[in-house]
């Protein structure tokens, strides 16, 4: 199932909104049967308890992330991963696995706590 993640303009401590879109093998819209997401750094580490987030099934979904979600730290390298895992139906069979991540940069500023 291909998916299109936008890719986001981040900024530490901030809001930002990421929008998932759904797919089948023929390129028409399709509702996931289920959907779930995870927040993690580049090395794997899940920020701010974001693991299998549960999401309304849709063939557009909308996921915010705001403050300790977009945190950098000491040692960070400010790249983060969300990755949108769950299953859908299509021609193909039933509850087929469908998965995709964005790894997106988070803009550290230099005086925010």
């Amino acid at each position: 199932m291909p998916t299109s993640i936008s890719s986001p303009r981040a900024v530490e401590k901030s809001t930002v909104a990421v929008t998932a879109a759904f797919t089948d093998e023929a390129g028409a819209d399709v509702t996931p049967n289920a959907l779930t997401w995870t927040l993690s750094t580049d090395d794997g580490t899940v920020i701010n308890e974001r693991d299998s987030v549960v999401i309304t099934p849709d063939s557009t979904v909308t996921i915010v992330l705001s403050g300790d979600d977009l945190e950098v730290f000491a040692d960070d390298s400010g790249i983060r991963v969300l990755t949108v895992e769950g299953t859908y139906d299509s021609s193909l069979g039933s509850d087929l696995p469908l998965k995709d991540e964005l790894h997106f940069a988070v803009d550290d500023l230099v005086n925010v706590d």
